[in-house]
Order: C-alpha cells, then structure tokens, then sequence
C-alpha cells in the first residue's frame, strides 16, 4: 500500500474580510488592500502514525457505540452484549475497523454459532486468514460485516478464531448499505419467527 503522510493543518488568519471596503481604502491610500488568505500561509504540522491512529480510533469506537444504541432499540426482546473495540491498519492508519457486538445464532445446519458485528471505514475482501483483508480501497466509505467465530486452542494460547466451517472466510454478510447492514444484525439476534417478520417488514 501507498506511503501515506498525514497533517493537521491550522489556519493563522482571524478574518476572511479585509478591514475595510476595498473601494474607500483604495480613495484613502492609493492602495488596494489584499485578502489576507493571499499572503498568510497555513501552518502545517505533520501527524504521527500513531497520532492518526488514536483519531481514527476515537471516530470508530464513537461509531461503533452508535450503532449499538441504535440496535438495542429497536425492540425489548432483542439485546446485544456492548463489546466496542478497534483496529487501525499498520500501513495507513486512517483506515481502520471497530467490533460492534457479538452473540450467537442457528443455522439450518449449524447450532450456536457464534459471530461477532463489525465496521470499518473502508471497502474490501474478508479473506478469513490472518490477514482479514485483501483488495482494500483506501478511499473513505464504509463497510458492515459479521463473521462466525469459534474458541482454538488450549489455556494461555486459547483465542477465538475465524469458524471456517461457515463458508471458507466464515462471513455471515458484507455490505456498504447501513440499513441493509442493521436488519442482518438484528436477524442474527432474533428469537423467533415474529421477531424475524418484524424485521424483514423495515423499509
């Protein structure tokens, strides 16, 4: 990927306006006053990796709180665990995805399967390795997605993994859509088949 700079950037001019109207100015003095964007320059300062990171963390994590409020109530019987938590790519720390919530659900063919909720502010493939992703467009846009997980390993190196028994990349869906993104949650959390009615019926 791309060698990113990042700066903040801070402008030293208090006023867009000159002073004084151009025309009686010019009268008075013989001078025609400038703006002041055209000789004061913005002051740059160069971002950290890790500074962009922490920014981009807090946007996430804000999104991600969101969105779990709006989960939790849309209906009393539908409830999920608040477990908010990001990541920043190494290599372009604007971009970056936060852990929404988990929980479980059942399959025609797979019995609690658990699955964890996440956002991200980019687009790209779930490759279900650790990589996670590939073919990632750094352009800002957005990306919701579930993917089913399971318990590895044994005491200390115990962790949960990506279930590959669900498909190859255990995504249970991927899509940019937000409301598209909100039923599919909310499905995976309902009970029964009213609930389910109830949320395929939002427009």
């Amino acid at each position: 990927m791309t060698k990113f700079r990042y700066y903040a950037k801070k402008s030293t001019s208090k006023a867009l306006v000159p002073t004084r109207a151009v025309h009686s100015n010019f009268l008075r003095t013989g001078r025609i006053e400038r703006w002041k964007e055209d000789w004061l320059e913005e002051e740059k300062r160069y971002l950290t990796y890790e500074e962009v990171a922490e920014r981009t963390g807090k946007r996430l994590e804000s999104a991600g709180v969101k969105t779990h409020e709006r989960l939790n109530n849309f209906h009393y019987d539908i409830r999920f665990p608040k477990l908010i938590f990001h990541k920043t790519l190494p290599a372009a720390p604007h971009l970056g995805y936060v852990h929404v919530t988990a929980s479980k659900t059942s399959f025609a063919e797979h019995e609690n399967v658990n699955w964890g909720f996440y956002i991200a502010n980019f687009a790209a493939e779930i490759t279900g390795d650790e990589r996670f992703f590939s073919h990632v467009d750094p352009r800002y846009s957005r990306m919701y997605f579930a993917v089913a997980m399971k318990m590895e390993g044994e005491g200390e190196t115990r962790r949960l993994t990506i279930n590959r028994e669900i498909r190859d990349n255990g995504l249970l869906f991927r899509t940019g859509n937000p409301m598209s993104a909100f039923k599919n949650v909310l499905l995976l959390g309902a009970k029964t088949a009213d609930l389910r009615r109830i949320i395929q019926a939002i427009a």
